[in-house]
C-alpha cells in the first residue's frame, strides 16, 4: 500500500531541499567566476636532495607558455632536483632557475611543460583592494580565500610589498595572491604567528624581473642550490658565465658548456671552451673536432685562429708527455700567421715570438720581440722577453741593455711588478762587474718583498762578494729572523763574520748552518778553522 505523504511533511522536505540549494548556490557564490580555469596553473612544488630524500616544498604557479613559473626559494637551498605537481596530478622536471631573490624568498624558473595554463600579472592594487587567495587543489574545485590589502609598501622602485586581511597558514605558502580581475598581485606569505589574521605576498611583477646575468653564479642565492641556472639570452653575458663557470666542479662546468653550445651553436666560443676542457682530460681527438667546428662557425676568425694557436702552443709546453700527431709548434705558428694575416694585431705576433723561442729559434723571436717594442706592445714584458732570447744566443751584452729598457719602464718607488726585472738585472749585473748596480737592485728588491728569505740570501751572497762584510751580515741576520730553521743565513753570516776576524761567532753560525744541512759549510769551517 502506498504511503501517502502529508501536506506538513511534504512541506518539510521542500525546506530541506530549498536549504540544500541556498547552500550550494552560496558556496559556488564564494569562489570569482575565474577561480576554475586558473586554478589549473596553481602547483605544488617538491624539491630533493641526491639520494631522493625531500628537501622542502611550496607552491607556485605559470606565467609562461614555455613553463616559466613562480614560487619561493627556499625549497630550492642545498635542492640536486626539482618537480612541481599540476592540478591534474602530474608530476613535472624543473628545467633550470631564471632568477632568485633569497632576500624576498622568491624563485623563477623553468618548468619541463608545453603550454600550461598560465597567470596574468598585476602590477599593484590600492589599500582596501578585494584580494583573493588561490590555493593548490588537485583535480577539484578551489576553495578560495576572500580577504583585502590593508597596506602596500614600495620596495626596489616601484614594486609592492602587500599586507594583506587574510588569515593563511604554512601550506599556503607560493600560492598566489590575485585581484577581482584574477591578476597575480603577489605571492603569499603566511606570518610567522600562527594565530595571525595578517598575511603578506611580495609582488608577483618582481619576482617575474628576476632575471640572469653573467655574474650570477658568484650570486648567495645560486650558490646556495645545485638546481641548474639558465644561461642569459645575451650571447656576452653567457660567455661571462661560461667564464665564471671554470671555478665550478667539472660536472656543472661541462653543463655549462654544452648548453652554451645549444643556445649559441654559431659561436665559436663554446666550442673553444669546450676543447680546452677536453684537452685538459687529455683527450685531444675531441679537441680537434671541436677546433674544427670553431673554425668554420666562428664569426671574428682571427680570434679563432688565435684561440686554437694558443691551445696548441700550451698543450704542447705543457702536456708534451702526451703526443698527438695531429697537433705541433709547427701547426701553432701557422694559426697565429694566419690570425695575424686576416688582422694583423700586435698581440698575434707577441704569440708567434712565444712559439718561435719554445721552437728554440731565439734569433727570430728576438727580432720580432724587439720589433713589438717599437709599438703599442712597448713595455717591460716586452723588453725582458727580448733579453731571454739574448741570453739564449749567448749574447749577454745586448741582453742587460735591454733589462736596463725593461726596468725604465717603471719609475721609482717601484711596484711589486717590477721585481723581476730588478732581479734579473742584477744577476746580469754581477757578471759585467756592476757592482753597485747590482747592491741597489738587490735593495730595491727587499724593499718590494721584504719577507723573502731567498731574496734576502741573495743580497748577503752579492756583498760577501763585494766584501761589504757589515752589509751581508745585516742582511743574513734579517734572513735568520724569517727563517730560523733554514741553514742559508747561518751560512752569510758566518762568513761575514770569519771575514771580519770574528772566527769564534762566525764558526758557531757555519757549525748552525752544518747543523741544518747545509752542504757549503764544512768547506768554510775547513778553512776559517
Amino acid at each position: 500500500m502506498k504511503k501517502i505523504i502529508s501536506f506538513k511533511e511534504t512541506k518539510k522536505v521542500v525546506g530541506i531541499i530549498t536549504l540544500f540549494l541556498f547552500c550550494c548556490l552560496t558556496s559556488m557564490a564564494q569562489n570569482p567566476s575565474w577561480a576554475k580555469k586558473a586554478s589549473q596553473a596553481v602547483f605544488t612544488l617538491k624539491t630533493f636532495n641526491n639520494d631522493g630524500s625531500l628537501i622542502g616544498s611550496s607552491n607556485g604557479f605559470f606565467i609562461g607558455n614555455d613553463g616559466e613559473a613562480l614560487s619561493c626559494f627556499a625549497p630550492f637551498k642545498g635542492a640536486q632536483r626539482a618537480v612541481v605537481i599540476d592540478a591534474q596530478g602530474k608530476e613535472w622536471p624543473v628545467e633550470c632557475l631564471l632568477g632568485a631573490n633569497d632576500m624576498y624568498d622568491v624563485a623563477k624558473f623553468k618548468v619541463s611543460v608545453k603550454k600550461p595554463v598560465t597567470l596574468a600579472l598585476s602590477s599593484s592594487a590600492t589599500n582596501g583592494a578585494v584580494a583573493w587567495l588561490l590555493p593548490y587543489s588537485a583535480k577539484k574545485s578551489p576553495d578560495c580565500q576572500r580577504g583585502s590589502v590593508t597596506s602596500s609598501e614600495k620596495f626596489q622602485g616601484d614594486y609592492s610589498y602587500y599586507t594583506l586581511a587574510m588569515q593563511a597558514s604554512e601550506q599556503h605558502s607560493g600560492c598566489p595572491v590575485l585581484d577581482e580581475n584574477g591578476q597575480v598581485l603577489g605571492l603569499l606569505q603566511p606570518s610567522s604567528v600562527t594565530s595571525s589574521a595578517s598575511a603578506y605576498a611580495v609582488s608577483a611583477v618582481f619576482a617575474n624581473d628576476l632575471c640572469i646575468s653573467g655574474l650570477s653564479m658568484n650570486d648567495p642565492a645560486f650558490r646556495s642550490t645545485h638546481i641548474t641556472i639558465a644561461l642569459p639570452d645575451q650571447h656576452d653575458e653567457a660567455l661571462l658565465t661560461l667564464l665564471m663557470a671554470a671555478s665550478a666542479d667539472e660536472v656543472q662546468y661541462q653543463d655549462v658548456i654544452d648548453r652554451f653550445i645549444q643556445k649559441f651553436p654559431q659561436s665559436a666560443d663554446g666550442y673553444i671552451y669546450r676543447a680546452r676542457n677536453e684537452v685538459a682530460k687529455g683527450d685531444f681527438a675531441a679537441a680537434n673536432n671541436d677546433i674544427r667546428q670553431a673554425l668554420k662557425v666562428g664569426q671574428q676568425k682571427d680570434d679563432t685562429h688565435f684561440q686554437v694557436a694558443q691551445m696548441i702552443y700550451q698543450k704542447e709546453i705543457y702536456q708534451a708527455d702526451q703526443p698527438y700527431p695531429d697537433w705541433n709548434l709547427d701547426l701553432a705558428l701557422k694559426e697565429s700567421r694566419e690570425a695575424y694575416r686576416i688582422n694583423p694585431q700586435p698581440v698575434y705576433r707577441q704569440q708567434q715570438a712565444q712559439i718561435l723561442y719554445a721552437q728554440q729559434k731565439y734569433d727570430e723571436a728576438g727580432s720580432i720581440y724587439e720589433e713589438l717594442a717599437k709599438g703599442p706592445l712597448r713595455n717591460a714584458d716586452t723588453f725582458y722577453a727580448a733579453a731571454q732570447c739574448k741570453l739564449q744566443q749567448d749574447n749577454k751584452k745586448e741582453a742587460l741593455i735591454l733589462l736596463d729598457s725593461a726596468v725604465s719602464m717603471f719609475t721609482r718607488p717601484y711596484i711589486k711588478t717590477a721585481a723581476p726585472y730588478l732581479h734579473a738585472r742584477a744577476q746580469l749585473s754581477m757578471e759585467f762587474r756592476r757592482f753597485q748596480q747590482a747592491i741597489n737592485d738587490m735593495q730595491d728588491l727587499v724593499a718590494l718583498e721584504p719577507t723573502d728569505v731567498d731574496l734576502w740570501a741573495e743580497k748577503a751572497s752579492f756583498e760577501l762578494r763585494l766584501n761589504l762584510f757589515d752589509q751581508a751580515f745585516e742582511s743574513a741576520t734579517q734572513c735568520i729572523s724569517l727563517a730560523p730553521d733554514v741553514s742559508d743565513g747561518y751560512l752569510m753570516a758566518g762568513i761575514a763574520q770569519c771575514a771580519k776576524g770574528d772566527k769564534r761567532q762566525g764558526l758557531q753560525n757555519l757549525d748552525k748552518a752544518k747543523e741544518l744541512g747545509n752542504s757549503q759549510a764544512q768547506k768554510f769551517i775547513d778553512k776559517y778553522k
